[in-house]
Formats: C-alpha cells, structure tokens, sequence
C-alpha cells in the first residue's frame, strides 16, 4: 500500500464568508498541491472540503498520515462521527449535525483508505501547515476579490 502525507487547511474571510482550502499530498519525494474557493461558506466548511478533496484526488487505496490544524476536522472523524451516526446524525443537544453533507462525503473517502489523524497547533511553524494555510488563505482572498468585482 502506498504511504502518503497529506497537510490540510481551510480559511474564511468571516464566518461565513468568502472561503478557500488548501492541500498538499506528499508521497517521497512527489508533492502535488490542490487549492479551491467558495463564495459563501463557513471556515469548518474549507477545513472539511481540504481534507475531502485531498482523499478524492488518490487513484487507490493509500496509507495516510493526514495532518490538519482543525480540531473540529480531527475530533469529528475520530470521534464524534462515531455518536452522530448512532443518534442518526444529531448532535448532543438533538439538533441536526452541522455539515452533514461533507461529513458524509469525508467517512466515504477515508473509508478507501488507512489514515492516522493528526492534529497540529496552526500558525506555529510548521512548515506544511503554513504552506496549506497561505494556499487556503489566498484562495479566500480571491474569492472576497470575486465577490466584490475585482479582478
């Protein structure tokens, strides 16, 4: 099974607002970055569609070891996903689990995979979290640019 490192982040400029994500896969010495941007979205929305679009890219099955600053990412997957499920996606509170969409798409992708989940403190220099967070970051900016008129 091949072994890949993935790095993910999310950005919003507000919450909700204008957003992008940023990932970079890794696999020895063969990296390939992938970015994306939504008008209207929320940051938990960027950090979920980073790490979705990271899996979906992968042609087969792979051993991963994925790290992301977002605890809601790392502690939904690995955690809470667990008990949504079980009460039929709600929340503690009985309410409907916020981005049920993308947590669907997120245990489909990983379910092709084997994948530790890594949590890392963001803006704290590590490298390929601020390389993920400035790609994420840019993305959002030219979605604000987008939604303004700008070029």
């Amino acid at each position: 099974m091949k072994q890949v490192e993935i790095f993910t982040d999310g950005a919003c400029k507000g919450n909700p607002g204008p957003g992008g994500w940023g990932a970079l896969l890794r696999m020895g010495r063969h990296e390939k970055e992938l970015r994306g941007r939504e008008g209207d979205t929320t940051n938990n929305r960027m950090e979920m569609t980073a790490v979705i679009r990271a899996l979906e890219a992968l042609k087969e099955p792979c051993e991963i070891a994925l790290y992301s600053d977002s605890k809601y990412v790392i502690d939904g997957i690995t955690k809470w996903v667990h008990g949504w499920k079980k009460r039929g996606w709600v929340n503690a509170a009985k309410k409907p689990v916020a981005n049920a969409d993308l947590w669907h798409d997120l245990i489909e992708q990983a379910a092709r995979h084997k994948i530790s989940w890594n949590w890392v403190r963001g803006h704290n220099g590590h490298e390929e979290n601020e390389r993920v967070d400035q790609i994420a970051s840019d993305e959002a900016d030219a979605a604000a640019r987008a939604k303004t008129g700008e070029a």
